[in-house]
């Protein structure tokens, strides 16, 4: 059962597990797998990737802070955005970000 905290932020945990953690960690994987057998390179492949590495190694280490993955999601998406062949993968690990909230405000 879940706790009253987990409802009222409006998270849904499957035992230990945070379902948007499982989320982000599943988009990231595949969006990496993507990435690494594209057979085109461009010029900010190497950022794409790298960011992606500390995606996958934040997600591992439990749930995430929202500003980070907001920055991390806009490195990627600044780095991948114009191939084609990405979009769905980087609009999934979009939306596995977005099953976080939002930021708080300043």
């Amino acid at each position: 059962m879940r706790s009253l905290e987990q409802r009222q932020q409006g998270r849904a945990a499957v035992g230990d597990d945070d379902v948007r953690v499982t989320a982000l960690r599943i988009a990231v994987s595949r969006l990496r797998r993507q990435l690494a057998v594209l057979p085109v390179d461009f010029p900010d492949r190497t950022i794409a990737e790298d960011e992606l590495a500390d995606l996958a190694a934040t997600a591992g280490r439990g749930v995430p802070e929202v500003p980070r993955l907001r920055r991390s999601l806009l490195l990627v998406a600044g780095a991948i955005g114009s191939v084609s062949a990405l979009k769905p993968g980087l609009t999934e690990v979009r939306n596995a970000v977005e099953l976080f909230g939002d930021p708080p405000r300043r």
